[in-house]
């Protein structure tokens, strides 16, 4: 990662000394290719710029659940009713694409031998589906270019879109291609910033993942609204076992494997997530990662990520109470069993946060007694900045320096282990094989480290599938979707979760949040002697204290105002941000977003996806 500065200093060098030249020739990229493209160097550098392109700020990771049922944030109503409009629709560049196709035409001009040939268009082969699939993601079927498009070629530029099973065919095959083909070497493995074969199956398998539930829990083709083919619907379990294949060369490698130490079960789950040389300290169960480093000034956020998620003006992260009982208590059964119908409703943010409950609740979310600064500074929860009071802390490293100037330099993993036991466990289920044996293979080292007695599950836990909206009664296949939430809260894989479940309805829920015993009354949520937090319907500031304006008393469903509410008026838990009408659904089409407006007027051919 650090040889990012050196292409960039290069590129510009380029530019530097051949401008002239590169204006006065007939095809700039034609010379460009023989000059560039010489020698494993030329092509370590372009795919490191690819890998540059591609990786994400950690804000952009972590903002992606922000749309997830997990979660409840101030934009969510103008996302879920407003924001999903033909006309402005962004995501639609073909940019990217190009310099992909660009690169895999070119690179066989390297001097180089046959293997690092393979695995440098393995590398451009791994980026190309990566561009597809989250063209597929978002938009369902799409025009698939595996050439440059010459700018004078009318008849490419506008063409139709292919079928969904075509290009999600073809990502398969690019997958499978940089499977085979890079390298498992070590050195591509270093710090876990290279593209390897293990990357490669990894992204496969989570792709494949996708693309098979979906066909499962889906009716339709999202983007012609017709219901699949019987081709296209036995295609399910093509793609999980493509999934299985997958994971299970990653596990059989033995390259990688959990980190756990039973004594530092507590804190080890949070650590992975604020360590500044993450990609040192986690090599065997980080995949890929963002390396940052502080002496390059290689930094993981525009500006502090700590000032991010704290800081009441951002007020972006809030978990939703409804998820929060899903972690597990620590002798392997569920919270909310201990508690008759939704009672679990009425417990105090000191019992559910303070019971022995599964490491990971007190590693992610904020709780009494949390302190940072090596434990001198406590910090109570902040109503301001998490309007459920569910404060997030999975990011917000211990040191405090100036949190609002200060860089955050952390690194963080974009795939994990974790992820590969998960997706095996869950591919496996779909199929119907997920015995004893791959459970303790899979569930039970990630729930162990984690605290959490491992329980091979025969009964469906009553609270998950009413979570589920009484979509999924296999318990197992309810455990695991359970075990995927709390391991990767807030690591941008839950949207896509809920999309391909099938689970739009579950985003549109109202967000809930911590139980309120009555408003007007100071509270001590960090238990250190000193009142911090209030809710209201009078206060709009109390010198002190973070103060949760309500709007109880209008009777209106709508809420106005704050857009808060407590479930039993003047107490009960938080009822986060304005609700939608009891009869909104969501809507088929929003499973795919709409092909933006201008492109479809520019391109007649393009058609627009099913709703839209």
């Amino acid at each position: 990662m650090k040889k990012y500065i050196a292409l960039a200093f290069m590129a510009t060098s380029l530019l530097a000394v051949s401008c002239q030249d590169f204006l006065n020739k007939e095809n700039p990229n034609a010379i460009e290719s023989e000059h560039f493209f010489t020698g494993e160097t030329s092509l370590e550098l372009y795919s490191n710029g690819l890998i540059r392109g591609y990786l994400p700020s950690i804000l952009d990771f972590i903002n992606i659940d922000r749309y997830s049922d997990t979660q409840a944030w101030d934009g969510e109503l103008l996302f879920y009713t407003d924001r999903f409009t033909v006309a402005d629709q962004g995501s639609w560049s073909w940019t990217r694409l190009r310099s992909i196709n660009y690169y895999l035409e070119n690179l066989r001009k390297a001097d180089c031998e046959e293997a690092v040939l393979n695995h440098y268009e393995g590398v451009g082969r791994f980026f190309r589906a990566m561009f597809y699939i989250d063209k597929l993601q978002t938009f369902g079927a799409v025009p698939w270019y595996d050439h440059v498009i010459d700018p004078a070629d009318e008849e490419e530029l506008y063409r139709q879109r292919d079928a969904r099973s075509f290009i999600a065919g073809k990502i398969l095959e690019d997958l499978d291609y940089a499977c085979e083909n890079c390298s498992a070497d070590a050195k591509f493995r270093v710090r876990s910033t290279y593209v390897n074969k293990y990357v490669a199956l990894a992204m496969k398998a989570r792709f494949c993942l996708f693309e098979g539930t979906y066909r499962k829990y889906h009716t339709n083709d999202p983007s012609t609204g017709k219901a699949w083919t019987s081709e296209e619907k036995a295609e399910s379990t093509k793609y999980l076992n493509e999934c299985v294949k997958a994971c299970e060369a990653i596990m059989n490698s033995k390259v990688y494997s959990l980190i756990d130490d039973p004594a530092k079960r507590a804190t080890q789950y949070r650590n992975m997530f604020i360590d500044k040389d993450g990609c040192s300290q986690y090599t065997k169960e980080w995949i890929w990662a963002v390396d940052c480093d502080e002496n390059l000034g290689v930094k993981n956020a525009s500006y502090s990520i700590n000032d991010y998620m704290k800081n009441a003006q951002h007020a972006q992260y809030a978990f939703n109470r409804d998820f929060v009982m899903t972690y597990l208590k620590r002798d392997g059964t569920p919270f909310t069993s201990d508690y008759e119908g939704t009672s679990y409703y009425n417990v105090s943010f000191h019992d559910e946060m303070l019971a022995p409950r599964d490491y990971r609740l007190t590693q992610t979310i904020k709780y009494p007694g949390f302190k940072r600064d090596g434990g001198k500074v406590a910090m109570a929860p902040d109503f301001t900045y998490s309007k459920t009071g569910y404060q997030p802390i999975k990011y917000l490293t211990d040191y405090i320096k100036d949190e609002i100037n200060d860089a955050t330099f952390s690194d963080f993993p974009l795939i994990r282990y974790a992820e590969v036991l998960l997706s095996y466990a869950e591919a496996k289920a779909e199929l119907g094989q997920c015995s004893q044996a791959v459970w303790d293979q899979t569930i039970k080292p990630i729930r162990e480290r984690s605290g959490v007695t491992s329980i091979y599950p025969t009964k469906a836990d009553p609270y998950m599938v009413q979570y589920f909206l009484n979509t999924v009664t296999d318990p197992i296949l309810l455990e695991i979707r359970r075990e995927r939430g709390t391991e990767f809260a807030m690591e941008g894989l839950r949207y896509q979760d809920d999309m391909r479940w099938h689970m739009g309805q579950l985003l549109i829920k109202t967000k809930t949040g911590m139980y309120i015993p009555a408003i007007e009354v100071d509270m001590d949520l960090d238990e250190d002697g000193k009142m911090d937090n209030i809710v209201s319907n009078k206060l709009k500031e109390k010198a002190g204290m973070y103060v949760l304006q309500i709007d109880w008393a209008g009777g209106n469903d709508n809420f106005s105002g704050a857009g808060h509410r407590l479930s039993e008026g003047d107490h009960g838990y938080i009822l986060g941000y304005k609700k939608l009408s009891d009869s909104y659904t969501w809507p088929e089409k929003k499973y795919v977003r709409p092909i933006p407006s201008p492109d479809v007027t520019l391109n007649k051919d393009l058609s627009q996806n099913a709703g839209w």
